[in-house]
């Protein structure tokens, strides 16, 4: 286990990151440099099969920003906090293994903007999700306005966004923000059962088929394709295929080892 004072992250072939900040986890400059660290080594880590990005807590998955830094940003808002949020969050969202949100409680502003980056979402049934931060006079900065539109699309995000709406878990999921909805307090134990899942799949093509899913929103089909055909040519070169296959045919449990 390693972290700061913000941030715990336990390693393993599930690695959770925990926002270790609250009652609201709020994300500060601190908090993101913390995350760069940990996302920079979980990109180094050959073990790990899924990342489970949590909070401590039972008020927020994390509130977003701390406004008290808002004073310090007027009129420079590029030099610091927004970029460097910016590039953590990117490298959240293309880490090369699955990454789930536990949101177990709300994910409002900043803290959903660090959700949306993650593969899947699960939340519990009791928390809110909202981008609200045209109420506070500014607009989501670290990739709101792009990445859930391309969740919920378009019409819906301008609603959120544009209004400022906070929405609960059950909404969240029927216009799929949400993959799942947790009973009260389980948020974390069923993102751990599905990571557990991900994780007893074939890692090298685990990791092939999330490349290839990202790819599907921004390259033309015929593009996509061919890469996708690139991706099963090299999964088709593994042991683990070999294994799979195997372990079909003698009715047992895969012993995958991503070679």
């Amino acid at each position: 286990m390693t972290g700061s004072r913000l941030l715990v992250v336990e390693e393993g072939p599930i690695t959770v990151v925990r926002l270790e900040n609250p009652p609201l986890n709020l994300v500060t400059v601190e908090l993101t440099r913390a995350l760069d660290r940990a996302f920079a080594a979980i990109e180094a880590d050959d073990e790990a099969r899924c990342v489970v990005v949590t909070g401590t807590g039972d008020r927020a998955f994390c509130a977003g920003s701390d406004v008290k830094e808002f004073e310090s940003l007027h009129g420079r808002v590029g030099e610091g906090k927004l970029l460097l949020e910016k590039a953590v969050y990117r490298r959240l969202a293309r880490l090369p293994v699955p990454t789930i949100a536990a949101i177990q409680a709300d994910a409002l502003g900043g803290g959903l903007e660090l959700a949306l980056c993650c593969d899947l979402r699960v939340a519990d049934e009791g928390a809110s999700l909202g981008l609200p931060e045209v109420r506070l006079g500014v607009m989501p900065g670290s990739g709101g306005t792009q990445r859930l539109p391309r969740v919920v699309g378009m019409a819906k995000a301008k609603e959120l966004v544009l209004m400022g709406e906070i929405i609960g878990a059950a909404e969240a999921a029927e216009i799929g923000l949400v993959n799942r909805v947790a009973p009260k307090g389980r948020a974390l134990e069923t993102a751990m059962a599905m990571a557990e899942t991900i994780a007893s799949r074939g890692p090298v093509a685990v990791r092939e088929a999330k490349r290839a899913l990202d790819l599907a929103g921004d390259l033309p089909l015929d593009e996509g394709l061919a890469a996708e055909l690139d991706a099963s040519e090299r999964i088709f070169a593994t042991q683990d295929m070999l294994e799979g296959a195997r372990a079909f045919f003698e009715k047992r449990a895969p012993r995958f080892t991503g070679e």
